[in-house]
């Protein structure tokens, strides 16, 4: 066990201290005591090393915004134990911080399974939805409903001592780290980026999981160039949970017979071995000369101020959601582009991207702005910005009374109503 500040992650070791590490990492809202029936058979032949994420077990609540500073997290850890290489094996929310590692730091890892994983998980509005429900809700709702998302419908019937088990594990989750754990994962796509992965890789899933399933999964082994993939049926989600004799095994037959040898310090290479033959499933990259070195490219030279369009499309795609901004998009047209173009580059890119306020104090002023001009249609969609952006529905309560002050009693009545029936909708948990 450890103790954890605050850019490190809390740990445990199983298994001989003289073997190679193998890192076993949890999904969103479970703890590494999800792994607990892999250990004894694991723990013969590696030092197993699991992690909670932050919040979660007990770990200390410091929320961490990204998979990449999660991941950067993880090896400030390791090299605080003086852990240089590993193997890795990750399910859902830990599988994207073993595909950062191996595409940020493959010289760290040996060996790599990501489980019930994806390249990107659902869509970035699905994970901030998520996240208002919490903000709303607490973690009740997303608790009480995990079990279906992650077991198969005879198991959970089955198991019902570790279906209350899963349902406890998320509602003692703290929902700060939750919800920054939703907005990582929204953020998260690394689709174009999965041929530069060269690690041996086991993609593994379970037949029925309906959240990241078989076809995410062999999404993963059509990219990475060393990939094999796994499919263990009668298992959902959670599948080492599920099925862990299977999961052992695989992870037993992948961490043995593929474990890439470390760079030579004196040289700074690494003998790689042949791939084994496997069929084509996606059209190689081109490979240059190995030994060419290209010229410094130049770059031309910047005039005046950079366009603040790509900036104003990502801002508008995280505050209003991807489903908005694409239909706003889709509709424009000869008469209506030009406009379109117009705010993202200037209310987005200019405006809303400046750093003098945070996104909560720029949600409230324009609450209110849009309050006093009346702008009912605009108010709907910055209240569900509103929601995304952190004000919870007493903050957009206290908002809407302060503008009754100064807007006036009718405007704020109108807008009671109309942020009344979006608050409904969004923070209702779906059943």
């Amino acid at each position: 066990m450890s103790e954890t500040p605050m850019n490190t992650l809390q740990y445990r070791f199983d298994g001989p201290e003289d073997a190679p590490v193998l890192i076993l990492g949890p999904s969103l809202g479970t703890t590494w005591h999800m792994w607990d029936r892999q250990i004894p058979e694991l723990s013969k032949n590696w030092r197993i090393f699991r992690f909670d994420l932050p919040g979660h077990g007990g770990a200390p609540a410091y929320p961490a915004g990204s998979v990449t500073e999660l991941a950067g997290r993880l090896l400030a850890t390791l090299d605080g134990l003086g852990v240089q290489r590993f193997g890795y094996a990750g399910c859902a929310f830990s599988g994207a911080i073993g595909i950062e590692l191996a595409l940020r730091h493959p010289e760290r890892i040996a060996s790599l399974a990501v489980i019930a994983a994806s390249p990107r998980f659902g869509s970035a509005d699905e994970f901030r939805q998520r996240g208002v429900i919490v903000r709303s809700n607490g973690l009740d709702p997303i608790a009480r409903s995990s079990p279906e998302r992650w077991f198969t419908t005879g198991f959970a019937a089955a198991q019902p001592a570790i279906t209350e088990w899963a349902v406890q594990m998320v509602r003692t989750t703290d929902p700060g780290c939750y919800i920054a754990a939703c907005e990582a994962l929204a953020a998260f796509d690394v689709r174009s980026e999965l041929g530069r992965i060269g690690v041996p890789t086991l993609v593994l899933v379970g037949s029925d999981d309906q959240v990241t399933g078989p076809a995410e999964a062999r999404t993963l082994v059509a990219g990475i160039p060393d990939a094999r993939l796994a499919v263990v049926p009668g298992a959902s989600h959670l599948v080492p949970v599920e099925q862990p004799a299977a999961v052992t095994d695989l992870l037993i037959r992948h961490f043995s017979t593929a474990w890439q040898p470390a760079y030579d310090s004196t040289t700074g290479q690494m003998a790689i071995p042949a791939a084994p033959v496997k069929p084509v499933l996606a059209a190689p990259p081109q490979v240059g000369p190995v030994a060419e070195i290209a010229p410094p490219v130049v770059q031309p030279a910047v005039l005046g101020r950079p366009d603040p369009y790509d900036a104003g499309i990502k801002v508008r795609r995280e505050v209003l959601g991807d489903a908005h901004v694409d239909r706003a998009l889709a509709s424009a047209d000869e008469f209506s582009g030009d406009f379109q173009d117009f705010i993202t580059r200037y209310a987005w890119g200019e405006i809303w991207d400046r750093p003098g306020l945070d996104r909560r104090s720029r949600s409230c002023v324009t609450l209110t702005a849009l309050v006093a001009g009346g702008h009912l249609d605009e108010l709907a969609f910055h209240t569900r910005a509103a929601l995304r952006n952190g004000l919870t529905p007493d903050e957009i309560k206290e908002v809407l009374l302060q503008a009754a002050v100064y807007c006036g009693v009718p405007a704020a009545n109108s807008a009671f109503k109309v942020a009344q029936q979006v608050i409904r909708e969004e923070t209702t948990p779906q059943e």
